[in-house]
């Protein structure tokens, strides 16, 4: 399975010719899209979903998300199915379990909304907007490692909690070349801890997992 790095928060799969694409937001570049067979949304904030996007989709892409994103969706023609924590299914060839039920702790006067993780062909784990633990050992982790919802700490503590044999950055648009550098150097350290490959994707950077 390649996966392929794109701006902020979005990822994009692709496995026996399929393509599933995951969070292709605001901040994301909008050819992550071009050839999807599926498309699966964590949550509801414009980083993580750009329903205008989506609404361009052709009518047989499969789109899985929670039922507050899904409430948004009513100009999308393609096939918006809702799921939630616990609930597992095929989308274009790719096995995909649900993990989750809400965002991380926020700004005082942000609401936490709902937040479903996805775990790909039980391999790529991703949480959204949240450190919800897997339940499950997993080969790779995408982390979130900045936004107004995290420290570091406890990026590092979740990393070590997980304990992937692969982890690599997401949710890192905010940053400067400078802040890159130092998320670099984070999971530089904690790969050498944990002796398992710990790093950030450049933008377009695909690997095989």
């Amino acid at each position: 399975m390649e996966l392929t790095k794109f701006g902020h928060a979005c990822v994009r799969l692709e496995q026996n010719g399929r393509v599933l694409v995951i969070d292709p937001g605001a901040f994301s570049e909008e050819s992550a899209l071009d050839g999807a067979d599926a498309v699966l949304i964590t949550h509801e904030h414009f980083d993580h979903l750009e329903p205008g996007r989506l609404a361009r989709l052709p009518a047989d892409v499969e789109i899985w998300t929670c039922q507050a994103v899904a409430a948004q969706l009513g100009d999308v023609t393609a096939k918006v199915q809702t799921v939630r924590h616990g609930d597992g299914f095929e989308t274009a060839g790719f096995r995909v379990d649900v993990v989750g039920e809400w965002h991380a702790h926020n700004l005082p006067d942000v609401p936490v909304v709902q937040n479903v993780g996805f775990l790909v062909e039980e391999d790529v784990f991703y949480p959204g907007d949240a450190f919800t633990p897997p339940g499950t050992e997993i080969g790779t982790l995408l982390v979130p490692t900045g936004a107004p919802w995290l420290k570091v700490s406890e990026v590092i503590g979740y990393l070590r909690d997980v304990r992937p044999a692969r982890a690599y950055s997401t949710h890192d648009a905010l940053y400067s070349e400078l802040g890159l550098k130092l998320v670099d150097n984070w999971l530089d350290m904690e790969a050498g801890k944990q002796k398992a490959e710990m790093r950030r994707l450049a933008v377009g950077e695909s690997v095989t997992v």
